[in-house]
This record gives structure tokens, sequence and C-alpha cells, in this order.
């Protein structure tokens, strides 16, 4: 098979499986719209059960759980009536009405109503449009920020401060390295400290649905990625404490030739390995210190550092990008390597016109998928999809991080 009809191939699947899901969600959303009607007309009589939800358990054969939140879903969006006659408005009527149409998953349906739920009545009406007209392109945690925005705006003094002392610190970590390259990790947190480090885990764990499919990392893998995301967030402080005269910092060697084709390993620190391509990755962003080695080993001569993304360059780069520049990642400055758009290992430039800013997981992506980067004419990052995401491949960009309020 040629590439050309393995992509098409491709194309034809994704376009299968999205008809497929419209289908799904328009014929859910009816079977809402007929429930709450179920629920109207008095489940009692019709059916003699006690309540919608006890009717779906039987009658699709899903847990409990399930079928609550299936009718509570329906009740947001579907306007209904008590058995005496009074109206009970839905939440998000206009959202019902889009839903049918099989354009929105139910995490979308959920976000909007969660948002509609917490806004004064007089301003659902405009708050629901704008997130609607947002939903058509974005995915369900890109409207989740702008309903949170919505929400700041509104109400901008936000919940009150929680003044209460922290406990008393109690900390004990152990981190050893078995022969096998494994690195395993035990120990003992204090509530406070214990509550913060799960948080900040939590934040960096979320599953990610933002155009290159669904997350299919298990709970226990994408606690460890963000794990790995905040030791590189702390290496990257500039208050991190020096070690030896320099700041904390992880040898790796590997040779030019692999370094250029990514083929091939390095040496990590003392005794571990990786392969050239994640080499070939982190030297996009890191400080590189040129050196020639004899026939065993030795060094003859060691250069002087270069730091591939100077400082002055990637306060540029905070100031234009804003964070992960990828489409729909809400990752801030502090989270993101500095990505070459053309490799510098291919000579390509350390300017502004030549970087990203990226977070770590879309990096990687980036080197390893069908996505493709570049800077457009108005001097703005923008990605180019894979043809089995959108065959015209149009360019999208990330709106989630907002402008400087004093950009032009």
């Amino acid at each position: 098979m040629t590439e050309r009809a393995m992509w098409q191939n491709e194309v034809a699947l994704a376009d299968r499986v999205g008809s497929l899901l419209a289908t799904v969600r328009s014929a859910e959303a009816e079977l809402g719209a007929l429930l709450v009607e179920i629920e109207q007309r008095g489940v009692l009589e019709l059916f003699g059960y006690r309540s919608v939800p006890r009717l779906l358990e039987h009658l699709a054969d899903v847990p409990k759980s399930s079928a609550e939140r299936m009718v509570k879903r329906a009740r947001a969006v579907n306007s209904g009536r008590n058995l005496d006659g009074t109206p009970i408005p839905a939440v998000a009527t206009a959202t019902g009405v889009t839903a049918r149409s099989g354009r929105l998953s139910n995490p979308m349906i959920d976000v909007i109503v969660g948002v509609l739920q917490d806004i004064p009545p007089e301003h659902r009406e405009g708050a629901e449009r704008h997130l609607l007209s947002f939903a058509e392109e974005a995915g369900h945690r890109q409207v989740a920020a702008l309903g949170a925005r919505i929400l700041a705006h509104l109400d901008p003094d936000g919940p009150e401060p929680d003044d209460t002392e922290p406990a008393t610190p109690t900390r004990e970590i152990s981190l050893q390295r078995k022969r096998s390259g494994i690195w395993e990790i035990s120990g003992k947190l204090d509530d406070e400290t214990g509550a913060r480090a799960s948080a900040l885990l939590d934040s960096l764990a979320q599953r990610r649905s933002t155009g290159e499919g669904p997350d299919l990392r298990s709970p226990q893998e994408r606690y460890g990625d963000a794990f790995s995301d905040a030791i590189d967030l702390a290496l990257n402080s500039p208050d991190l404490p020096v070690q030896a005269g320099e700041r904390a910092h992880v040898m790796v060697a590997v040779s030019l030739a692999d370094l250029r084709s990514g083929i091939g390993t390095a040496l990590l620190g003392d005794t571990g390995t990786i392969s050239a391509a994640e080499a070939r990755l982190h030297a996009c962003d890191c400080t590189v210190i040129p050196a020639v080695l004899g026939a065993h080993s030795e060094p003859l001569d060691v250069g002087r550092l270069r730091r591939l993304v100077p400082r002055g360059i990637r306060h540029a780069l905070y100031l234009r990008d804003r964070g992960c520049a990828f489409p729909g990642c809400p990752r801030p400055p502090r989270h993101c390597q500095g990505h070459h758009v053309r490799h510098w290992a291919d000579d390509g430039p350390t300017e502004l016109g030549n970087l990203v800013l990226m977070c770590a997981h879309h990096h990687r992506l980036l080197h390893r998928s069908g996505w493709e980067v570049r800077i457009a004419a108005d001097g703005l990052p923008e990605f180019l999809p894979p043809v089995f995401l959108d065959r015209r491949r149009k360019p999208r960009r990330n709106n989630l991080h907002q402008p400087l309020p004093f950009a032009a």
C-alpha cells in the first residue's frame, strides 16, 4: 500500500468515526428529551417505576449512576413541567437544540451546563451563545476555560480567601535506582504537603484532549508524567540552589552524528541511557557544552557552553505565546520549553522567528507525529494537523492564552 493510499484510508476511517459519533450523540440527545417527556407525564403511572433513572437503568441495562447522570443532563437541556402543569425551565435550552444535531459530546454539554448554573439567569442566554460558538472549533476543556473567564468577569472578587494556618510539616522521601534503570520512590508526607502535592499532580495529570485523539493513559501513567513535568518545572526555576557552583543539571552525552539522525543511544548521567531521538528532543532547549573526545573517550577539548534559548529570547517567547502554543493546551509558560521550528542540529537559527513555546507532552508529540508547526506571516505560531485529523490540514492556533492587555 502506497503512503498516499494509507493516508486516504486513515482519513476515511476518521470520517466514519466522526459520522458514527454524530449519530450516537444525536440519538442520545433525542433519548434525553424522551426521558424528560416520560417524567412530565408521570413515570409511575406509565411504567410503574418510582423514577425515570430507575426505568432507564432496567431498559438500557446500565448502572444506576449512569442512568441518573443521563437523566440529570437531559433535565438541564430540555424544558419540562411539573405534574401540576407548572413549567420547569431548562438551564441550557440552546445547548439541547445543538446537542440533537450530534455536534456536542457529553463532556461538552456538562461543561456548558455547569458554567450556566453558576451564572445569574439574566446573563445565561448571552453566555450560552458565546460558549456554543466557541464549542464549534474547541474541545470541552477550552470551553471550560472560557466559562471560567465569563464567571470571573461576572464575579471579579472571587471566593473568600482561606486564612487557615498550615500544619507543621513532617516529610520523608526515598528515591532509589534499580539495575533495570527504573527508579522507585516511596515516602510519607504530612497532610498539608500531601494536599499541595496532590493538587499539583492533579493539575498536571488531567486527561489531554486537544485534537490528537483520546488520552488512553492509565491514572498511574498520567501521574507519572505529571511528576516528570513537576521536576522539569522545578529545574527551570531561577531560585534553584546551585551544586558545586553550577545549577542542578543532568549530563547527556551523544555523538553529533547520532544527534542529527536521531538514531542510536546517548549516555544519561553516570549509568543510564536514552535514545538519540530523546536526546534530540531535549536538545531543543538546554545548555550545550561541545567536547572533543579521543579514541579512548578521553576529553581532548571542551568548548564554552552555549545556551540555545537565551534569557532575552525566552522572555520574548513568554510574551508572544503566553504558554504552550499547541491548539487547546492550557499550560502556562513556566511549564514550557523552547522548540526550534527548524531544529538547531539542522542549523536552525536560535531566534524568535524559529522558536515556539511548548509543554513537554506536545513537544514530544510534535517530534513523533504528523503535526507540524510554522511561524505565520503575522509572526505567530500555527500548527498543521495530520491528514487523518483534517484532510485540508487547516492551520490551527491556541486561543486559550489571552494576549497582553496592552497589546495592539
